[in-house]
């Protein structure tokens, strides 16, 4: 698992401490973000974010070379999904624009064999709904709703469960729920989150499950 290359969209308080994890793990990790004054401050080994002990962490990973970050995706073996998912409207309804704008920003870099994880709290279907913008994107690639048994893209939800001022300790400790666009999807999650994850990695039964057990939680 160390050679596995991971792309973090989005570097707020669960990017950036997910991807800083990850680094600590020896993996090689690019955080990506718009925020051209956060990926320079990053890059510096210092955090534009206020979260106990983790500058010290994303100044040790920068210094050993695992941890960078950019403003536009490159290519990898995984990449996590963690951006907002804000109201709009009078209704409040979710506004699933920045998912939407990551998923097609990555399409171009995505080659076989890559595994694509959605965490921002959203509703059910979203994980669906990303899967359908990426085939819409690369029709040249297969997709788990195409061919479950060899898809080409892996694609799987697993949402964040921590509190701000406790993450970096949550994000090892918690159990983790993963919810796949098919079980062979979920499993290599699984697998993945493992690497630092001290807690359960709990498989559900669909992306749909998951992000039904995020909501309800």
């Amino acid at each position: 698992m160390n050679k596995v290359k991971v792309v973090t969209i989005g570097l707020g308080y669960i990017g950036l401490p997910t991807a800083a994890i990850f680094a600590s793990r020896g993996l090689e990790v690019f955080g990506i973000d718009i925020n051209k004054h956060a990926v320079d401050t990053i890059n510096r080994g210092e955090i534009h974010i206020v979260e106990p002990h983790l500058e010290a962490m994303v100044r040790d990973a920068t210094q050993k070379g695992l941890l960078s970050a950019r403003t536009a995706p490159i290519e990898a073996d995984a990449f996590i999904i963690a951006v907002p998912t804000p109201f709009k409207g009078k209704n409040h309804e979710p506004d699933l624009k920045f998912i939407k704008s990551a998923v097609l920003s990555i399409a171009p870099f995505l080659s076989k064999g890559n595994l694509i994880i959605l965490e921002s709290t959203s509703p059910v279907g979203t994980t669906e709904k990303m899967e359908l913008w990426l085939a819409e994107a690369r029709p040249d690639l297969i997709f788990p709703s195409q061919a479950l048994a060899k898809p080409d893209i892996f694609i799987a939800y697993c949402p964040e469960r921590v509190l701000p001022g406790n993450i970096l300790s949550e994000l090892v400790s918690n159990d983790r729920i993963i919810g796949g666009a098919s079980s062979l999807c979920a499993s290599k999650a699984q697998r993945l989150y493992e690497v630092f994850v001290e807690g359960d990695c709990l498989l559900a039964s669909s992306s749909r499950m998951a992000e039904m057990i995020k909501l309800t939680e």
